[in-house]
């Protein structure tokens, strides 16, 4: 091929000659118009194909996901920029004999980069079919991913359960929890979340996701001045909290908890080497004081694209907890409303199954919990 031009390679045809012999002018303008008004199913389609690919660069004698997985549906996944949210892995026809724990295990330590890149792209990955019974199955199977494990530092109350596995939030189901990227005022988060549903809720209970850069791009088209404005001054945050943990709100997770001490001095010294200030209260709770931090970030590897990583509308003039401009100065109610709007215009849900896994790139989607009805058991690991 050396010193071969492009035309002793590439043959080139017009489109018109071939609609002559293919068809006549309205075929093709039935089609065209056909491919334009299912842009998003084609686009689905083209996703589902390549979702199984390796990378180019992996050795083809090593086991391949399509030898363990087959890509599925769900409920409220959407197309978005070509790629399936969530991208839904069920085990494939071959392995239904082998969708045990072990069996996931298998596969998923035998292609940690390319599920690693199939959370990154899709921002979410749903694991369906595969039989993981209770917190231990879990575990060996978070272990197998190969994510460092990061120890949750927040105001939720949890109970540990099994090696790195927690419980989500223990606070009462009929609490909304809302949208949040996990652990994101604080100066090291995970970058992935790993949930189970060990006992899916009669009614409710869903945990609903956002892809974070889509409330950017929103509140850019309806505020562009209000987001560079805080962007540029940053945000401050104070949230309150008891020495004891306090099961009956979904902030109710103790500073004693939280710190893994009941000496201040220690407390604060954990306090200051995680981002934040403390103020002790008469009543012996503390108020922790974090800022500034910025309104949105953008995160390699995932299109350049601007998250919105901040929790203003969390904690924005609640009774236990403040969201301000880091120089003092009040965020508009209006504004802190309408993210709010646009955050659940852009939610998406499911029903959880039992034994569901839905891994989260947290770096990109915030996620909330439903208000349900009892039982309910999420349990969740948290991974650098």
């Amino acid at each position: 091929m050396e010193g071969a031009s492009k035309d002793d390679v590439f043959i080139v045809d017009e489109c018109k000659d071939q609609r002559k012999e293919s068809g006549s002018n309205e075929d093709y303008a039935a089609l065209m118009a056909a491919l334009n008004a299912n842009r998003e199913w084609l686009q689905a389609k083209v996703s589902i194909n390549n979702a199984l690919a390796m990378d180019g660069g992996a050795s083809q004698s090593q086991p391949q996901p399509s030898d363990f997985f087959s890509v599925g549906e769900c409920e409220g996944q959407r197309t978005i920029d070509g790629e399936q949210v969530p991208l839904v892995l069920t085990p494939s026809a071959a392995g239904k004999d082998h969708a045990r724990h072990e069996a996931l295990a298998a596969a998923l330590r035998a292609n940690r980069g390319w599920l690693e890149g199939k959370v990154v792209a899709n921002s979410a990955v749903l694991l369906r079919g595969f039989d993981v019974r209770d917190a231990a199955e879990f575990d060996a199977v978070v272990e197998a991913m190969g994510w460092p494990d990061i120890r949750y530092v927040g105001p939720a109350p949890r109970t540990h359960v099994h090696g790195r596995v927690w419980t989500a939030n223990e606070g009462p189901l009929e609490q909304f929890v809302y949208f949040h990227h996990e652990m994101v005022l604080i100066k090291e988060f995970p970058e992935k979340i790993v949930l189970f549903c060990e006992v899916p809720p009669p009614e409710g209970g869903e945990t609903p996701f956002v892809p974070s850069f889509r409330v950017t791009e929103r509140a850019l088209e309806e505020f562009p001045e209000m987001v560079e404005e805080l962007d540029a001054k940053g945000l401050r945050y104070t949230l309150t909290a008891l020495s004891k943990n306090d099961t009956k709100s979904m902030r109710g997770r103790g500073w004693e908890d939280a710190f893994g001490t009941s000496d201040k001095a220690e407390a604060e010294k954990r306090a200051k080497a995680l981002g934040m200030d403390l103020e002790w209260l008469p009543d012996g709770s503390v108020k922790t004081i974090l800022g500034p931090r910025t309104l949105t970030r953008v995160f390699p590897g995932r299109r350049g694209r601007r998250m919105w990583f901040n929790t203003v509308v969390g904690m924005h003039g609640k009774e236990e907890s403040s969201a301000t401009a880091a120089d003092g100065g009040e965020i508009p109610a209006s504004f802190v409303q309408r993210i709010g709007e646009i955050i659940e215009e852009e939610s998406l849900q499911f029903r959880w199954r039992r034994g569901d896994i839905l891994i989260l790139d947290n770096l990109a989607t915030l996620h909330a919990r439903r208000p349900s009805l009892p039982p309910r058991r999420i349990l969740v690991a948290t991974c650098k």
